[in-house]
């Protein structure tokens, strides 16, 4: 099977099978995307949906939270990973938004990553979510279905190096959908400790790249 050929296997099947996908993070605006995808990393999106219904309603936007402290923000997210971090970076994105960038979430990728807490994956994620832009978010998940299912070589040993050779096969319309495909296969069944092998669709052609797994490779 060619690399083309099994690029058209998988995303042909999610086309047909989940013709429409979006994130699992509950938000409400731009902002409380922006918002909810710096609480998740490393983080489950469950957890981040249990915090921030209280939290924006309190702070539902970049000017109410941009008023806020550090100590205030954190008392909502403190059950997350890296609270006092995720708290600092709140406010000060927030602040940044209100003084840089008149109040708005900024679509451009250099901007976006001038806000404290946000990397290439969360900018990504925005970019392709809040603005439909042709922009692959590679987070654990992705990174890790991508190299199991032959997608992308073992050279591909970054999130970048995975971003580039993605974006390189999928269609450039379907990249913002492929994103929650990849990151969904690998959360429900493509697993780390335990992938469902047995009700995996792709498990014809699929190389098993399971380090350290009997599966082999």
């Amino acid at each position: 099977m060619t690399i083309n050929e099994r690029y058209d296997r998988v995303i042909g099947y999610f086309k047909e099978t989940q013709p429409v996908v979006d994130t699992e993070l509950e938000y409400g605006t731009i902002f409380q995307l922006l918002v909810a995808v710096v609480l998740s990393a490393q983080c489950t999106d469950k957890r981040v949906n249990m915090i921030t219904p209280p939290l924006f309603r309190d702070y539902p936007d970049a000017a109410a939270m941009a008023a806020a402290d550090e100590a205030e923000i954190y008392e909502y997210v403190k059950s997350v990973s890296y609270p006092n971090a995720k708290a600092k970076h709140l406010v000060g994105l927030s602040r940044m938004i209100m003084t840089d960038y008149g109040g708005e979430v900024p679509g451009d990728m250099r901007l976006l990553l001038k806000l404290p807490g946000v990397g290439r994956k969360t900018a990504n994620v925005i970019q392709a979510v809040a603005f439909g832009k042709s922009a692959m978010a590679v987070d654990t998940h992705i990174y890790r279905v991508s190299h199991r299912l032959g997608l992308v070589p073992p050279s591909c040993n970054t999130p970048l190096k995975v971003e580039q050779q993605l974006t390189k096969h999928i269609p450039q319309e379907e990249i913002p959908r492929a994103h929650h495909w990849l990151l969904l296969h690998g959360r429900y069944v493509c697993k780390s400790l335990k992938p469902q092998c047995t009700v995996c669709p792709f498990t014809s052609f699929c190389p098993k790249r399971l380090e350290g797994s009997k599966l082999g490779k």
